[in-house]
């Protein structure tokens, strides 16, 4: 059997067939190697394997029968009852339109077996005289007959079978089919093309035909355009399913799914992402996950292989169907070089007989060529599909890490005024929580004075991850293996946890966009095509091919030494773009500072010297990807000439043009992949960094220790196991004998460098043990660690227990509600903010406004609680943000609460409101309350319990007051004297109603504007932007650029033509008459013209995008810095970044690319196209065709994917939003339990961005599938006339065939690129948008006041009215005071009066009118950064920036240390910390982006100590000390009273009465206007004054009466 089956395969499939009227295909001595058995072996097999399957399957059999009743968007209308069999029919195939499809085959099939059995009819009746004779029985024929029977029933299964089975019957049917069909073409075809074969079958006549035709219709046409059944990944998921999963093969293939979508983008101004077509499930998140977590979750899988291998192994079915889909498109490549070598031949032969047909090989030349396109359309399709994929799984395995990890307040190596090596670059987080996601505050760090401890940094040791110290007790238990490891990056003590976070879900999450189509195509792709290039040159050259291989590799290294340039420009690109950005960020976190202070000209100086650096390394790497080009681009010319130096100068051959134009073309091939293998392999390096980066976020960040302890190895369960909470304290909230410190990590003091970074532990020596049920309260000075024991109670700090009896329990299963100091909103609505996901309960919802103290702010917004927080809640103030955060711990069912000094930011009536209705209310009745606070004397009547801190860290005591008041008499002399007071006001505080406002008018509420996003074609004012700034003189700039193409494709077509000539020669003249010498040598003179002028094109255009980089850079900077206020308000940070970040990285790399190549390929497009009609004019009318189809394709498919690219940028900055918003209250949400809750929200944002990105890059290939079509049709136009209807010579209809046979992807290529310029240019128009915003007024020569100016701090006011906006509301009504220089002016009134308005008035933040003069000049004719460098303000939220606390004080470095020692300590912080103390601040001490190392406290100081340092005349505070202890409160006043000059005026505005008391004057705002203003001894003896109300209302009224008189004391002994 063995052999006989290798002869007939010896004997008959040998192509071409030369045997004169031989069938070659039946051979009759043996009927089971017959060709036409190939089919029935395989059917045999298919149902084999079918049987196999359902075997496997039957398990799923219920499901089956579930699924074929279930409803489905192809059954519309059909109830799930219907008894009708044809509707049950209809539901179980998928509609109408399948079972039609089926019905259709099923009749195919059932001609075909009428065939069969004519067949076998005729063969036995022809068979009868001889019916002794077994071998001539038609054994052939009944085989067929039984074929077509088998094939027949299942084709009726596909039918009536349940779900599952008739769809992979009707495959098996189809796959069936086809072979049949392929076989019959080879027998009955094939034989056609040739001069010596016939059709096997030839003898059927037109039988023959019809069963083609059947098997064509049956097995080719049904399959490739019926409809598919939508079958649900999840039983239980009825939602509509994507176009794409019902769409037919033929659909697939070439995108006709999309063509609804593209005709609605016609009709419609934009698409909108609710046009969109639906996410297949397949695609949803919540069923990836379930796929790919099991083995990239370093919690789940405990392989430590490289990320690579791991994405591999999720993805290997769709890697080996890439793998085999592109070996297919590179093996069909050859069929153009093949065709066109064989069209030559035939042409050169003068057309003589061949023994294969020349209309074979032009349907070779099609066939090759569509096969290409659609293989590549199939491969784009699914990486794509991969790519998107593999995003979505990394986002959400980054987000879901996030949840678990211990946030640790890591520093920068920089601040705003230095050079970074480090930055994150945010990607459009439009609509953010988070302004600046890698500076956002945590509530794990919240600022509370604790936290000036507990937020300690120190140097990482090399064997762990970057971070804080770990405390010098040693954990008993074993470090986590993976949390060994570290890597350089993790030494970087300037790189930001949370940037780090951003930066692997934004620029790392980029750099993998490529990755799959990289990984395939260098890996499988261009090995095999280089390869197949090199044997076919062999084939059509001999060995002078292996010359031109053997140079190749001899050149390999020069591209691979220019890539290594260019990686190293890049890196150094990176880091000064790094620095770049890193310096926009610290702008636009402190932009309202920056503006404030008058720092504009000198920030916009600063960040011009950054992009200049920047730019140099932009030119220089470009201009080195030239180099690599050129190289890519003559190495293949050079390799070329050298193998036709060898076949003709060497081995003496005849150069035809049959060899020379099928090699030109391999040639081109071969230039192709060795291009793109230089090209991709960077790519591919950075994408392993990238995945590198992101395992070791994944698997050597610090876990929180309830993670760790759930997620543990084997080998470690006994440890954990031992330090479990006892089981009798299984209910207590408490902590006995154990450490806490903010980081595992080993702590030094000092860095090598000399800068200090500080570690803090927090001690329980014995057992603390909060009582339930009851108000508890903490206490201490600032800096002792009170958050620092809420942060460890949550599991946020690393437990170390001290022994085995050692715990730490806070019971969560009846609920954890938590408000942090530093107040915690998202970015939606008041309302929202309060329920945070729990259900609405209106009588709840009322109580907790009520008691909250929020119906009179509410009153105050046009849509009540249906106003839009913003960003940061920047609409609301912090008292108003701290009551939020409130209400949502009490309107929470939560059992437990802790609440971080909530009455920090309130003045004296609200903190008697909440304490007397909220914390003794209903709501928190009988629930158990943990209360960090400063103010103890009117909290400590309530509390049960308190605990005492120590500025060690340690508990000075704990239990009821009684027992606090044993152990510290200080204690309880000043909480009895306080109390006295307080009950003399509680009368008065009981007659306060916050809600004596009546019922507001509704409104939208809506802050935030919505996304610029524009409509149509990018617009030639956006692209004049860039384009018209890329040189002095444009019209001349592109006079000469446009020249310089056109030479540069004119030699380039030279170059090919003069082959063509040179191959000619051999048919007219003799070999040995033909100078090969003199060709070559002209022909590499050709090449070094091209190459020059290639060289000076594109280095001309480099140099101009420099220049228009750079312009529009600073046109940015500039107007963002000279915007208002209220448009900041509007606007959220992350938008302003991205323009800064991201757009201008496009426009650095994506527009200008984007722009040269636009001009590149319309030029080779333009001159491939002449080329093809010089010779062969006749085809201008279809040249012209081709066009005005490519051009209408493109014109559609522009209009869609316009609308989508902009869909796509804003569907990516959600999912960064709500990754920020998640982290910056990432102790919140782990407080709460609402992981989950914020999972689903990151699934469906996931999702969203999916769904839009799926549709990119569906409406890319519906282009690409079209345009390819049309370019292939063209082109095998163009050879069927050269072969059959031209008298063209060999030479020029090579060099025709040889241009257009790139023709098609060429014009694909021109749409791409224009849609590309048209895409990026969409980052000039989001520009363009930032520099047509409201401005305020630019500085002018007459606005410079004169050099001495201001020599006083006077201050002269009159009737100064101010607004935000110019629609909005007055704030301020026609104020007017005077205050001489030197006065101290206190400024005081409730919420909303007006105080903080009244300071961004005089400093012309908004919008006045009135005059205001300074020192006798008017401030309206100064210009602004003149004015506000002349004041100094510092916000109750201080802004720090990253670096070190001598960068932060002096940003410019104008001053010596001396300056900046004697400004700390007039601020105070010499009072905060001991001399002895390690850890203490210095100037050295690094500080984190935003302060976040540091307490709120503590970052008052500082920012007080910046304002000193800056010697203003006028110095404004607005609640500068809120957040300090009275006793540091007090020594800062003194010192400022010292300090300061004498001719310093001061304005202070405060809730704390205290601060304000020994003002020389105080003003007393209501409602924007001033209903008080003079001394306080005036104003205290004031019968009905609001001021004396204030102070009778305070605790400290004694005191403060106390203060004011005596300094009516001073004064009168001094005046003495």
């Amino acid at each position: 059997m063995y052999h006989a089956m290798v002869d007939w395969l010896d004997q008959n499939l040998q192509v071409p067939l030369v045997i004169p009227e031989r069938t070659g295909f039946v051979d009759r001595s043996n009927v089971w190697i017959d060709s036409l058995m190939i089919p029935v072996y395989f059917a045999a097999l298919t149902v084999a394997w079918q049987r196999i399957s359902n075997i496997q399957s039957a398990h799923l059999e219920d499901e089956d029968n579930h699924d074929d009743v279930a409803p489905n968007s192809h059954a519309a209308g059909l109830t799930f009852s219907c008894p009708s069999i044809l509707k049950r029919l209809v539901m179980a195939v998928g509609g109408c339109t399948i079972l039609m499809f089926r019905i259709a085959q099923s009749f195919c099939v059932l001609a075909l077996f009428v065939l069969s059995i004519l067949r076998a009819v005729k063969a036995i009746n022809a068979h009868g005289g001889a019916s002794g004779s077994t071998d001539a029985f038609p054994v052939l024929e009944l085989v067929q007959c039984l074929f077509y029977v088998i094939i027949l029933l299942l084709s009726l299964m596909a039918i009536l079978g349940s779900t599952r089975t008739n769809i992979r019957t009707f495959y098996q049917v189809s796959s069936i089919l086809a072979v049949t069909w392929v076989v019959h073409v080879y027998r009955d075809v094939w034989p056609l093309a040739t001069v010596d074969l016939v059709p096997a079958d030839a003898s059927e006549g037109s039988l023959l035909w019809i069963q083609v035709g059947l098997l064509t219709v049956s097995g080719i046409v049904i399959p490739l355009f019926s409809p598919r059944k939508h079958i649900p990944v999840d039983a239980k998921d009825h939602t509509a399913p994507s176009a794409e999963q019902t769409a037919s093969l033929f659909s697939l293939l070439f995108y006709g799914f999309m063509e609804p979508l593209i005709w609605s983008a016609q009709r419609l101004p934009r698409l909108t992402y609710d046009m969109l077509p639906p996410l297949a499930d397949y695609d949803r998140l919540q069923n990836l996950v379930g796929r790919a977590l099991p083995h990239m979750d370093p919690t789940r899988a405990q392989s430590q292989s490289h990320m690579g291998w791991v994405v591999i192994r999720v993805f290997w079915f769709e890697l080996v169907v890439l793998s085999v889909v592109t070996v297919a498109g590179v093996v069909s490549t050859l069929a153009g070089p093949v065709s066109i070598n064989n069209i030559l031949l035939y042409l050169e032969s003068g057309r003589a007989e061949m023994p294969i047909k020349p209309w074979l090989w032009v349907v070779l030349f099609f066939a090759g060529r569509m096969f290409k396109d659609v293989s590549t359309q199939w491969f784009q399709y699914y990486t794509a599909r991969v790519t998107v994929r593999i995003q979505a799984i990394i986002t959400e395995l980054v987000f879901e890490h996030a949840l678990r990890i211990r946030l640790k307040t890591d520093v920068e190596e920089t601040p705003l005024s230095a050079t970074s090596d480090s930055a994150t670059l945010v990607e459009n987080p439009d609509n953010s929580d988070s302004a600046a996601i890698e500076d956002t505050v945590t509530e794990d760090e919240s600022n509370d004075p604790a936290t000036a401890e507990s937020s300690r940094t120190v140097t990482p040791t090399a064997n762990a991850p970057k971070g804080k110290g770990k405390s010098e007790h040693a954990d008993p238990r074993a470090e986590n293996p993976a949390a060994g490891k570290s890597t350089p990056k993790e030494k970087n003590p300037g790189q930001h946890l949370i940037g780090r976070m951003n930066n692997l879900v934004s620029s790392d999450l980029n750099n993998l966009e490529n990755m799959i189509t990289t990984f395939v195509l260098l890996i499988v792709e261009s090995p095999i095509q280089i390869l197949l290039c090199i044997l076919y040159l062999y084939q059509i050259l001999g060995w002078s091919a292996l010359v031109g291989f053997a140079a190749m590799i001899i050149t390999l290294p020069l591209p691979g030494w220019l890539s290594k340039l260019i990686q190293g420009s890049l890196r150094e690109k990176m880091k000064r773009t790094d620095s770049r950005v890193q310096t926009v960020t610290e702008m636009m976190n402190v932009i309202r500072m920056i503006k404030m202070f008058g720092w504009e000209p000198r920030i916009t100086e600063q960040l011009d010297r950054k992009r200049e650096d920047e730019l140099l390394s932009v030119r220089r790497s470009k201009l080195l990807t030239l180099a690599v080009n050129v190289v890519n681009l003559v190495l293949p010319m050079l390799i070329m000439t050298l193998t036709f130096f060898t076949y003709t100068a060497i081995m003496k051959k005849e150069l035809t043009a049959s060899r020379l134009f099928a090699s030109i073309a391999v040639f081109e091939m071969l230039r192709v992949a060795l291009q793109m293998s230089f090209f991709l392999l960077p790519q591919l390096i950075q994408a392993k960094v990238s995945l590198e980066r992101i395992a070791d976020f994944l698997r050597n960040t610090e876990l929180i220790d309830a993670f760790e302890t759930t997620h543990v190895p084997e080998s470690r369960v006994a440890e954990v196991d031992a330090y479990a909470v006892p089981e009798n304290r299984k209910d207590v909230i408490g902590i006995r004998s154990a450490s806490f410190t903010w980081s595992k990590d080993s702590a030094h003091p000092v860095t090598p460098g000399g800068t200090r970074k500080r570690t803090f532990v927090l001690n329980v020596d014995d057992e603390l043990v909060f009582q339930r049920g009851k108000l508890n309260l903490i206490i201490g000075p600032t800096g002792a660690g009170k958050t620092s024991l809420l942060m460890a109670l949550l599991g946020e700090m690393h437990y170390i227990p001290a022994g085995p009896d050692s715990y730490v329990n806070l019971p969560r299963k009846d609920g954890v509600a938590y408000a942090a100091q530093e107040s915690w909103v998202q970015n939606d609505t008041i309302k929202n903010n309060i329920l945070f996901g729990a259900l609405y309960d209106e009588t709840r919802y009322n109580k907790v406004l009520h008691q909250c103290a929020l119906r009179r702010d509410l009153s105050l917004f046009d849509a009540a609680d249906e106003t839009e927080v913003g960003e940061k809640g920047i609409t609301l103030s912090g008292g108003q943000k701290a009551r939020i955060t409130l209400a949502r711990a009490v309107y929470s069912q939560a059992a437990i609460v802790l609440l971080d000094d909530i009455l920090a930011a309130l003045d004296v009536h609200t903190s008697k409101w909440i304490v007397e209705k909220c914390l003794k209310g209903d709501l928190l009745e009988g629930r158990t309350i943990i209360l960090v606070t400063h103010n103890v004397a009117m909290v400590s009547p309530i509390a049960d319990f308190v605990v005492d801190m120590g500025s060690d860290g340690r508990i000075l005591s704990q239990g009821t007051l009684s027992s606090a008041f044993e152990r510290d008499s200080e204690l309880l002399a000043e909480v009895t004297a306080e109390r006295e007071k307080i009950e003399r006001a509680e009368e008065e505080a009981d007659g306060w109603d916050e809600s004596e406002d009546g019922d507001p008018k509704q409104n939208s509420g809506k802050l935030v504007v919505t996304e610029e996003v524009e409509e149509g074609r990018v617009g030639w004012s956006a692209l004049k932007l860039f384009l018209g700034n890329l040189s002095k003189r444009p019209v001349l700039f592109w006079c000469l650029y446009t020249s310089g193409h056109v030479v540069w494709q004119s030699l380039a077509n030279l170059q090919t033509w003069y082959l063509g000539y040179w191959a000619s020669q051999y048919e007219t003249r003799p070999v040995e008459t033909i100078s090969v010498s003199r060709y070559l040598t002209t022909y590499l003179g050709l090449v070094a013209l091209g190459i020059t002028a290639t060289v000076a094109t594109a280095s001309f255009f480099v140099i101009s995008t420099m220049r228009a980089a750079r312009i529009v850079h600073k046109k940015l900077v500039v107007s963002i810095l000279g915007t208002t206020l209220r448009w900041l308000d509007k606007t959220p940070t992350s938008r302003i970044i991205a323009r800064c970040t991201q757009d201008i990285d496009t426009l650095d790399n994506r527009f200008a690319r984007a722009t040269e190549q636009l001009f590149q390929v319309s030029f080779y497009t333009l001159f491939k196209l002449l080329v093809a009609l010089i010779f062969s004019p006749v085809f201008i009318l279809p040249a012209l065709v081709v066009g005005l189809f490519s051009a209408m394709c493109g014109r559609l498919f522009m209009k869609a994917q316009l609308s989508v690219k902009r869909e796509l940028s804003n569907a990516r900055a959600p999912v960064l939003a709500h990754f920020g918003a998640t982290i910056s209250g990432i102790t919140s949400v782990r407080a709460y339990g609402a992981q989950e809750a914020f999972k689903t929200e990151a699934y469906r944002r996931i999702d969203n961005y999916t769904r839009v990105a799926v549709t990119h890059w569906n409406l890319n290939q519906w282009l690409s599938s079209r345009i390819e079509l049309a370019a292939c049709l063209f082109s095998t136009s163009l050879a069927l006339y050269l072969t059959y209807f031209s008298n063209t010579s060999a030479s020029n209809a090579g060099f025709s065939l040889t241009a257009a046979l790139v023709l098609g992807f060429v014009i694909c290529h021109v749409i791409k690129v224009f849609n590309e310029f048209e895409i990026s240019g969409n980052s000039l128009e989001r520009i363009q948008q930032y520099l047509l915003i409201e401005h305020e007024p630019k500085p002018e020569p007459e606005g410079i006041p004169p050099a001495y100016w201001p020599a006083s701090g006077q201050l002269d006011v009159e009737k100064l009215s101010a607004r935000y906006s110019e629609d909005g509301p007055v704030v301020l009504h026609d104020v007017s005071f005077q205050v001489a220089s030197g006065e101290r002016i206190g400024i005081v009134g409730r919420t909303g009066s007006g105080k903080s308005s009244l300071t961004l008035a005089l400093l012309r933040c908004i919008l006045t009118e009135g005059d205001v003069r300074y020192d006798g000049l008017d401030t309206n004719k100064i210009n602004l950064d003149a004015l506000r460098s002349s004041i100094t303000i510092i916000p109750q939220v201080p802004e720090l920036l990253g670096g070190t606390l001598r960068q932060n004080l002096d940003p410019f470095s104008e001053h010596d240390d001396a300056i900046l020692n004697d400004a700390l300590r007039s601020a105070g912080l010499f009072n905060l910390q001991n001399e002895g103390d390690v850890s203490r601040i210095t100037l050295d001490t690094e500080i984190s982006g935003g302060g976040t190392n540091l307490s709120v406290g503590q970052r008052q100081v500082l920012a007080l100590a910046r304002a000193i340092v800056r010697r203003s005349k006028l110095l404004i505070l607005d609640e500068a000390t809120s957040a300090i202890d009275y006793d540091t409160d007090s020594i800062i006043q003194t010192s400022l009273r010292t300090e300061l000059g004498k001719d310093v005026t001061v304005l202070t505005v405060a809730h704390r009465l205290q601060t304000i008391m020994d003002s020389d004057k105080i003003m007393v705002l209501d409602a924007g206007h001033v209903v008080e203003f003079g001394k306080p001894s005036e104003l205290l003896w004031k019968k009905g004054g609001l001021f004396r109300s204030l102070v009778d209302e305070s605790s400290d009224k004694d005191k403060l009466y106390e203060l004011v008189s005596g300094k009516q004391s001073q004064q009168a002994s001094l005046a003495v």
